[in-house]
């Protein structure tokens, strides 16, 4: 079972309730907790996050990022634009973003396995299943 967790600063700017929905709608397990510079929190599933990317049709890329993000075997780093976010959808984002963004640390300790699963090779656009 992953260990995903998740940091998010909120601007003066923003309004912390979209930020926390923006959150929820592509983690809504996850237990988040604020403090004086935005939200934090975690939770154990990708699985609303990986329904995402499938309905997106993003899979390739987003194992791309899964897989540049990867630190060590057991961990991988990813950024996701928060205003796409925030309408129920994926956007993977560089770290310094002008408005920040939702960064998510997904822990396991075979985490190539995961991003199969998670984000599955795909051959002309369909999923190889194994």
């Amino acid at each position: 079972m992953p260990t995903v967790s998740i940091v998010c600063p909120v601007y003066p700017s923003e309004d912390p309730d979209k930020v926390r929905s923006a959150i929820e709608k592509l983690f809504p397990d996850a237990v988040i907790e604020e403090d004086d510079d935005g939200f934090f929190g975690s939770c154990t599933s990708l699985d609303t996050f990986s329904h995402r990317i499938r309905k997106q049709k993003i899979l390739d890329a987003t194992r791309s990022v899964l897989y540049r993000g990867k630190k060590g075997s057991d961990r991988t780093v990813f950024h996701l634009n928060k205003q796409v976010a925030f309408m129920g959808k994926v956007s993977f984002s560089e770290p310094k973003a002008i408005l920040g963004t939702i960064k998510v640390t997904v822990e396991e300790p075979d985490i190539l396995a995961l991003i199969d699963k998670v984000a599955p090779e795909t051959v002309d656009g369909e999923e190889v299943l194994r």
